[in-house]
């Protein structure tokens, strides 16, 4: 299902890849300049604004412009990033700016077609309460629909623009880092390596870095004709541009080590038009410091698919009920437990998910690997153990991606269901070790029966004034390391956006916000994470319009939100649940409407015009997922 949708964004050839000019020739120029900038400085600071100034030197006679530029995430900020014209005496406020915050700060002057900077000056704005971060917030600007920056020389502006399947992992320096699956609208990727990565301090504001492996790695060619060998087949040389890269999975392991677990998946059948699928490999990267994107070294190969079939590989690829791997060495997943053991979890599609131990010191399989196939399961033990499955046996079914995080007492395994354009939603199951068993809602044992795990945590919906959202899954799930828990996926437009035939092929990087329940699962936010201030929410606001979603699962459709208004004299007077009546325990910031708790946040509101924020819910209830915002 991977490779053909891989297959698909490679035909979707837009945009003109250009690998010559990464279109800044002009942007970052101060060699051989005969004028010198001073540093900036602040004059004025406040929670909001910084008012800087600064001065220049030299042959100012073709100077045609002076200014600003800044970023919160760019040490050496260039008129790339946001810009702010100088006056006559170079001096600007920049405004528009969250409180408490340190930005970077260059000034620049334009003249003989050339730009030239000062050295980078670093400054923070004030402080502010919660009330007034609210006051004075600002939504998140940048545009849902790319197409117009889809491609590789509008990089830097992607912000989180061409994302699917990200990884998030918060590194020492204080930057949350993200990569993804190499999968872009128009083939942007097609000329930057493998496994893009970006930053960001606030998880709104992205800085694309670029990919961190350049080329396949020779391991996996040298190791696919191996496995071959063995199996009596002849060598092969596919071409390194057929070879698909997919879903890494990077976690920290201790200050000053980073690994990255990730998927290569081969071109072709075992032995011809009448046999399976050639194999998958899981690989492994690691760095000392993310910041140095081009420092992630590979240790070389991990895992590949296992079969249970011995060498009875002669299978029609289309044959999926009858598959000849029992693992498939894909989506990779790396947790250390609370006893210090390392684990891999993977798997998709195919029998579902498998574990197996890790060796602390290498990163690598534990216990020696034997021969990747066999007649029976015990010969293939050390490729992994069942931990969960859709369906008991069998061996084509719609999961893959899995996640596995440790919170409050429990390993938590998020899984994506269905296929990936429209269809894909988020389950999640828990177990009190990691190895299972696994148990949903409502109990079901998923690991020794198998399960379709509901209610969903996320779905394909559409709220008012939009084309909503599809494809929502494959999910990374990280924290902040002060309790606020976060989801982070790709989301799809919907078919035919804007006239566009091609729209599903957009993906936008989403980040949402967690809550717990108080039986403790996890509640994904409807609104995607915009930094909005956490002031307490009144029983006030509460009273008004809301537009409500029964997200329940329905395989393929796109939810759409209904009305439903609570009154002052806590009835709901309108919507699904009319004639219900509504409560607020502001301590814990959850409504009950119609006997259900709804877990509110404030959140941005991505669909007005122009952007605020609103207060948004999530909640389980009635076997059912639901999602509701607060209409301004």
């Amino acid at each position: 299902m991977k490779k053909t949708t891989f297959l698909l964004l490679s035909l979707l050839a837009v945009f003109a890849v250009t690998a010559c000019s990464d279109g800044l020739d002009n942007i970052e120029y101060n060699r051989n300049s005969d004028i010198a900038i001073d540093v900036p400085k602040a004059t004025a600071t406040t929670s909001t604004s910084l008012t800087v100034t600064s001065s220049v030197t030299g042959n100012l006679n073709n100077v045609a412009k002076r200014g600003f530029c800044y970023s919160l995430n760019a040490p050496n900020p260039t008129i790339k990033d946001n810009v702010m014209e100088a006056d006559e005496n170079f001096s600007a406020t920049i405004s528009g700016l969250t409180g408490n915050t340190a930005y970077y700060i260059r000034a620049y002057v334009y003249g003989n077609s050339r730009y030239t900077y000062s050295e980078t000056f670093k400054a923070t704005t004030t402080a502010q309460s919660l009330d007034e971060q609210l006051k004075n917030y600002t939504a998140p600007a940048y545009a849902d629909y790319y197409v117009d920056i889809a491609d590789w020389d509008k990089r830097n502006e992607w912000n989180l623009a061409n994302v699917h399947d990200p990884t998030v992992v918060l590194a020492e320096d204080g930057y949350y880092y993200m990569y993804q699956t190499d999968a872009s609208y128009g083939n942007a990727h097609i000329a930057g390596g493998h496994f893009h990565g970006r930053r960001s301090k606030d998880l709104v504001n992205w800085e694309y870095l670029g990919g961190v492996m350049p080329e396949l790695p020779d391991w996996v060619i040298t190791k696919l004709n191996e496995i071959r060998k063995e199996m009596g087949l002849a060598e092969v040389s596919p071409a390194t541009a057929e070879f698909g890269y997919w879903a890494p999975c990077v976690r920290k392991v201790k200050n000053g080590l980073y690994r990255m677990y990730y998927s290569i998946v081969c071109p072709g059948t075992i032995d011809g038009p009448n046999s399976w699928s050639e194999r998958a490999f899981i690989g492994l990267l690691e760095n000392d410091n993310p910041a140095n994107n081009a420092g992630w070294v590979d240790k070389g190969y991990i895992i590949t698919n296992a079969s249970d079939k011995g060498l009875n590989f002669r299978i029609r690829p289309d044959d999926w009920g009858n598959c000849y791997y029992k693992w498939n060495a894909i989506d990779p997943s790396y947790l250390i437990d609370n006893d210090g053991k390392h684990y891999l979890v993977y798997g998709s599609w195919h029998s579902g998910i498998a574990l197996t131990e890790l060796n602390a010191e290498t990163g690598k399989v534990k216990a020696e690997l034997s021969q990747p196939w066999s007649d029976n399961g015990e010969g293939i033990a050390a490729y992994g153990r069942l931990i969960a499955t859709r369906q008991m046996n069998n061996r084509w079914q719609a999961s893959e991606g899995p996640e596995v995080i440790y919170h409050d007492g429990y390993y938590y395994l998020f899984l994506a269901y269905d296929e990936l354009g429209v269809a894909y939603n988020t389950r999640v199951a828990r177990a009190t070790d990691i190895a299972g068993p696994y148990l949903d809602m409502d109990g079901k044992d998923v690991t020794a029966n198998g399960g379709d795990i509901l209610p969903v945590v996320t779905h394909p919906y559409k709220f008012k004034n939009s084309h909503g959202w599809v494809g929502i899954s494959h999910c990374c799930i990280f924290d902040d390391g002060n309790g606020n828990w976060f989801f982070a996926s790709q989301g799809r437009f919907p078919a035919n956006v804007e006239g566009n035939e091609y729209s599903n092929a957009l993906m936008m990087g989403h980040v949402r916000s967690i809550r717990w329940t108080k039986d403790g699962w996890p509640l994904v936010m409807p609104e995607r994470y915009g930094a909005v201030p956490q002031v307490a929410i009144t029983e006030e606001e509460l009273i008004g319009n809301w537009e409500h979603i029964d997200l329940s699962y329905r395989f393929g459709a796109q939810k759409e939100s209904a009305t439903m208004t609570l009154a002052a004299d806590h009835t709901i007077i309108e919507g699904t649940w009319k004639g219900g009546t509504w409560s607020y325990d502001a301590k814990s910031q959850i409504l009950t409407a119609n006997g259900v708790d709804l877990y509110l946040q404030r959140e941005a509101d991505w669909e007005t015009t122009p952007r605020t924020h609103t207060i948004v819910y999530s909640a389980y209830g009635n076997n059912k997922t639901y999602w509701g915002k607060k209409v301004k």
